[in-house]
């Protein structure tokens, strides 16, 4: 038979790795239980809003050929997402020179483009700049880049 103590000994591991797993500073356990709870709720709103994204992309891109681009802002730079229905030969390049020129550091990315388009960044703001820049600004450079890739994709089409 398993002992009380070893009952005990089990349940605080499983409560300490809980508590790594959503970034707890909690120390008692309740309160490692409430900040797992508050992780999964942010989790599941995430979630949510990401799908909603997703439809609102997937029915905007059936009147609208441009994709749909949102930037957070987060604590030292941001998160850039982009999404079109179709797949987009060069809409990257364009993106990635948009980010450039804006002198952001692009720290972590990834690119799907087998049926659609899918491109998410973390970007990070050059610190040697000075200058801070927003996320408006940054959706509109990489608004504008699609818009110019997208009419130079039309006019070689011609």
């Amino acid at each position: 038979m398993v002992s009380r103590e070893q009952k005990r000994a089990a349940l605080h591991e499983k409560l300490q790795l809980l508590r790594s797993v959503t970034n707890s500073h909690a120390l008692s356990d309740t309160s490692i239980v409430i900040d797992a709870s508050k992780y999964i709720e942010n989790l599941k709103e995430k979630v949510e809003r990401l799908n909603e994204e997703i439809a609102s992309a997937e029915s905007s891109s059936v009147h609208n050929p441009l994709p749909m681009i949102t930037v957070e802002t987060l604590e030292k730079g941001f998160l850039i997402n982009v999404f079109s229905a179709k797949s987009s030969q060069g809409m990257l390049v364009s993106i990635l020179e948009a980010i450039e020129e804006m002198r952001l550091t692009v720290l972590e990315a990834r690119v799907s483009c087998t049926d659609n388009f899918r491109f998410q960044a973390v970007g990070g703001e050059n610190e040697e700049q000075g200058e801070t820049i927003d996320a408006q600004a940054v959706k509109q450079a990489v608004g504008q880049a699609i818009k110019n890739w997208s009419e130079s994709e039309s006019n070689d089409q011609d």
